[in-house]
């Protein structure tokens, strides 16, 4: 077979900053189709036929998980979901793990016991609590366990569900921030990036070693993903693994993400 067909990438620019519309030039750059992504289409069921070509989604996360479940695009989005849960890969990163200790449990068992459940986990009477599902229906905070509430946890803010599964680990420092996306068990491209305000960061010392041996390390969630790491207390930690195709770019170069994702996908087809 030859590499001679065109991928088409289908972006949703709204989702991410003005700094996306470089990432669409490098689409066409590299001679490969670009659509931008409407959401009426979920409405008028009018999607594009892209006649079994590939075709990839980047965008929103909400997005990418219903069209890797519901559209015949193919690979259609790198958004395996269930293979994200942290309670799907934690226990063969607990070497690499930015938390220590940590519990899986649910919004209503964590507020009815709350110091039962995590107790062994605060410090100063406080834990880390995030959802275990990579759609992230609430943000992962730092909250005090003695008096918690489902408010706390945004419940009938984002979610209805009090048996949510949640995670609630050890507070632990986060200095630097980066994130990897990572394709056919290499390195695509990094950026450094501030995580509170969602914004890229210089491109000044990013670990590659230590990213390198995680990757080795873990088995792939996907053919295509995103790795976080932190620097904490001196040493380099996995922060979290997210689907490829509802993550932010940030600073990571668009001609490499381009070029490498595109590689990943004619392997995939030529296998």
């Amino acid at each position: 077979m030859t590499n001679s067909y065109t991928i088409t990438w289908i972006v949703e620019a709204e989702a991410f900053s003005e700094a996306y519309a470089s990432f669409c030039d490098a689409i066409t750059a590299q001679g490969c189709g670009l659509v931008h992504w409407k959401d009426e289409w979920w409405e008028s069921q009018a999607f594009p036929n892209f006649s079994g070509s590939p075709t990839l989604f980047h965008g929103s996360l909400g997005n990418a998980d219903r069209i890797a479940r519901e559209l015949p695009w193919w690979p259609g989005a790198f958004c395996a979901t269930e293979a994200f849960h942290c309670s799907a890969w934690y226990e063969q990163a607990v070497g690499w793990l930015l938390p220590r200790k940590w519990v899986f449990t649910t919004v209503r068992e964590l507020v009815a016991n709350p110091v039962s459940i995590a107790g062994h986990l605060a410090i100063d009477g406080k834990v880390f609590i995030r959802p275990d599902s990579p759609l992230k229906p609430f943000s992962g905070r730092v909250r005090r366990l003695n008096g918690i509430t489902l408010r706390d946890l945004d419940h009938g803010f984002y979610y209805e569900d009090e048996a949510l599964p949640i995670v609630v680990s050890s507070l632990a420092p986060v200095e630097q921030e980066w994130r990897f996306i990572v394709g056919a068990g290499k390195i695509i491209a990094a950026s450094g990036y501030e995580a509170d305000s969602r914004t890229a960061r210089n491109q000044e010392g990013i670990p590659w070693n230590a990213a390198r041996e995680i990757i080795a390390t873990l088995e792939p969630p996907e053919s295509v993903y995103v790795m976080d790491l932190c620097e904490s207390d001196g040493e380099i930690r996995l922060v979290e693994l997210n689907p490829f195709s509802g993550a932010d770019l940030y600073a990571c170069p668009p001609a490499k993400v381009v070029h490498g994702v595109c590689a990943v996908i004619r392997s995939m087809r030529n296998t």
